[in-house]
């Protein structure tokens, strides 16, 4: 694997890692209202990266279908959005403002549970990376370097504030600031494991590229509609989320425009 990939599809991990380092730095827990800026920019960043590097693309590979272009991205997109309703129904988890967990019942501890939402979370943006990644190798693609590393930059800026979202509560929860830490950087771990397993699994299958560039995308917005806009409804109105969700989408498409 050439030494751009690797550092492609480690960049969204380090960024989680240096967002969860901000629990040994920061005495307080995040107020709500920085809690909905950073959830709305991710959410923005996710959204802009699911049309622009993602369905986009998707449609361009498949142009030689003429007016039919769309009917792999939309059975992608599908897909993907089926999958993670499959796996939001068969985990256990519970998202960070929650009372009550998600999908069967089990004896998981809280902290265990709200890694493992934030793992479901990083799960398709890793796989988003590995198949752009995947494109750019397989050539005759229209994906670029630059392009697939637009991608993976805007992913590692929202994962930032993602591993801090994560690992300041869970210091709020009684947890150290070591095992904090740990559980914000093993929540994103799953990003380069799913970039390389999706990079393998498109390697086989080159010709269902824009099924799969399509499926990172389904399974990217289910966890924008289903996790992240709830989030930055809760409580008080505010709109600084969807301002924050503008500067996300913002910075996210001009990366893609710039470096693609």
């Amino acid at each position: 694997m050439e030494g751009n990939v690797v550092w492609g599809i480690l960049l969204p991990f380090l960024g989680t890692v240096l967002g969860s380092g901000c629990v040994v730095f920061m005495k307080n827990g995040l107020n709500v209202g920085v809690q909905r800026a950073l959830t709305g920019f991710a959410a923005g960043v996710m959204v802009a990266a699911s049309v622009w590097s993602l369905l986009v693309p998707a449609m361009e590979y498949a142009e030689d279908m003429g007016r039919w272009a769309f009917v792999p991205a939309a059975a992608g997109f599908w897909f993907g959005i089926l999958f993670l309703l499959f796996l939001d129904r068969t985990v256990p988890h519970q998202h960070m403002n929650s009372s009550s967990a998600e999908g069967p019942k089990s004896m998981l501890q809280k902290t265990t549970m709200l890694v493992l939402a934030v793992t479901l979370h990083n799960l398709p943006e890793g796989m988003a990376v590995g198949v752009v990644y995947a494109g750019w190798l397989a050539g005759d693609t229209g994906i670029t370097a630059l392009a697939a590393l637009a991608l993976s930059l805007g992913i590692a800026i929202q994962n930032f504030p993602e591993g801090a979202i994560i690992s300041m509560p869970l210091r709020a929860e009684g947890v150290s600031k070591r095992r904090a830490f740990l559980y914000g950087t093993l929540s994103g771990a799953v990003e380069p494991v799913g970039a390389v397993l999706t990079i393998l699994a498109a390697g086989l299958v080159v010709p269902a590229l824009p099924f799969l560039l399509s499926f990172a995308a389904g399974a990217m917005i289910y966890v924008v509609v289903e996790e992240l806009i709830p989030e930055l409804s809760q409580g008080v109105h505010s709109n600084v989320g969807t301002v924050f969700f503008a500067a996300g989408f913002t910075v996210m498409m001009a990366l893609d425009v710039a470096l693609g």
